[in-house]
């Protein structure tokens, strides 16, 4: 079994790649938030222990884009911020089950034994099938859209708002629910910016066939031009 464990205190790197490894969990480690999803699709572990408090890219981020690109691994999310408020805003997020610091090893090992055996149970997600609109392809095992056969050369914050839309092609998506979705967790952004990322996603799909329209009072919605 492998374990991606992405966590910058070096002791517990230490601590925990020792432990576990004695129990047959292959531990490899990632310490840095900005290169989470680059170790993530590299080392393709059956569970990710995701740390929150990270340097350069919080925990939050790196697990919303990492659903947003269509890594779909299970995630148990470490922190010792243990708010409800926090467990909330991670489990919205895409985590699927939550340990606050400090844990005892033995509840870390069990929990994510059990995340895996949910997965292997689980079998194919059904929801990883390609999304379409129109022209646009979005491949969830790569996380990328693609105009035909072309890539869409698109942020974190873009691909997360353009899946969201994709998902319910024709039918409007709130301002609240995208922006949860686009900027999870990140309380200290203004409500506003969600609408800087909609004009910058039109702008790129122009040409695409594509339309991104804005419903006033409902939000925002995608639909192939006709």
């Amino acid at each position: 079994m492998k374990l991606l464990l992405v966590e910058d205190d070096p002791s517990m790197q230490i601590t925990l790649q020792r432990t576990l490894g004695r129990r047959r969990i292959d531990v490899r480690i990632c310490g840095d938030g900005a290169q989470a999803i680059a170790q993530w699709r590299a080392v393709e572990p059956d569970v990710v222990a995701l740390d929150l408090s990270l340097p350069h890219v919080d925990g939050l981020q790196v697990l919303a884009q990492a659903r947003a690109e269509g890594l779909r691994t299970p995630v148990l999310l470490l922190t010792a911020r243990g708010t409800v408020g926090d467990r909330i805003m991670g489990l919205n997020a895409g985590a699927d089950d939550y340990l606050p610091k400090p844990f005892d090893l033995d509840e870390l090992e069990a929990r994510i034994r059990a995340l895996r055996r949910r997965s292997l149970s689980a079998g194919p997600d059904p929801t990883l099938n390609p999304l379409e609109v129109g022209s646009l392809r979005f491949e969830p095992d790569n996380g990328a859209v693609y105009h035909r056969s072309e890539l869409l050369e698109l942020t974190p914050r873009e691909l997360a708002l353009l899946k969201a839309l994709m998902m319910k092609p024709g039918h409007a998506v709130t301002k609240e629910r995208l922006f949860e979705l686009v900027f999870p967790g990140e309380s200290e952004v203004q409500y506003e910016a969600i609408e800087v990322v909609v004009y910058r996603l039109r702008k790129k799909l122009v040409g695409t066939g594509t339309v991104l329209m804005t419903m006033r009072g409902l939000g925002y919605l995608l639909r192939a031009e006709t």
